[in-house]
């Protein structure tokens, strides 16, 4: 297993991640409800700037490997997860949306692991699309988790709008990547259309 600062800052995204759950599992008390969450919401921010952080510094210093490929989009989908889940028990979003785009996240990335294993993962790189369904996920949690009013703007409001939107271009990206990995698909099965 290669080891190098991309893979590093992927795996301390991966630690955050019982770090994010501890904090709100915290004996009442503890923390006050408001730094909790600011705490939480600086957590999440830090590991949304790892992923984006990790990427480029791999691509910069040509550390990139298959390992890497692998544990970031993990990482990301795990921590994308486990903040859904916390963020329905506190009631603060609909589990309908954590369902939709955690399913999404499931049926993509078997999708890639299937197209990988055929030698077709180019029908499904990361699109544009993509990019914009996470960046509108992540910001709407990062809103969800803070809570409180944030500009002036109703931080909960803003965020289940922006997660409704993120849901939406979740299915829509699926869609897509979906509709480029069917040709495969279909050769591969003898389904059509």
């Amino acid at each position: 297993m290669p080891f190098n600062l991309p893979i590093f800052l992927t795996w301390l995204r991966i630690l955050a991640i019982p770090l994010l759950v501890v904090l709100y599992y915290l004996p009442q008390g503890w923390l006050p409800v408001h730094e909790r969450d600011l705490f939480a919401t600086l957590l999440f921010m830090g590991a949304a700037f790892t992923d984006w952080l990790d990427g480029y510094l791999a691509r910069k210093l040509n550390q990139t490997s298959s390992f890497g490929a692998f544990l970031d989009p993990v990482a990301d989908k795990l921590i994308v997860a486990a903040a859904l889940i916390i963020l329905v028990e506190l009631d603060r979003t609909n589990a309908v949306v954590a369902a939709i785009i955690i399913g999404r996240e499931i049926t993509i990335s078997a999708l890639r692991e299937w197209m990988a294993k055929i030698g077709a993962s180019k029908n499904v790189a990361v699109s544009m699309l993509g990019k914009i369904k996470t960046t509108a996920q992540m910001l709407a949690i990062t809103l969800l988790l803070y809570r409180e009013p944030l500009l002036g703007w109703d931080s909960l409001q803003l965020g289940n709008l922006l997660i409704w939107i993120a849901a939406l271009l979740t299915l829509w990206s699926m869609g897509y990547y979906l509709h480029k990995a069917w040709p495969e698909i279909a050769k591969r099965t003898g389904a059509g259309l």
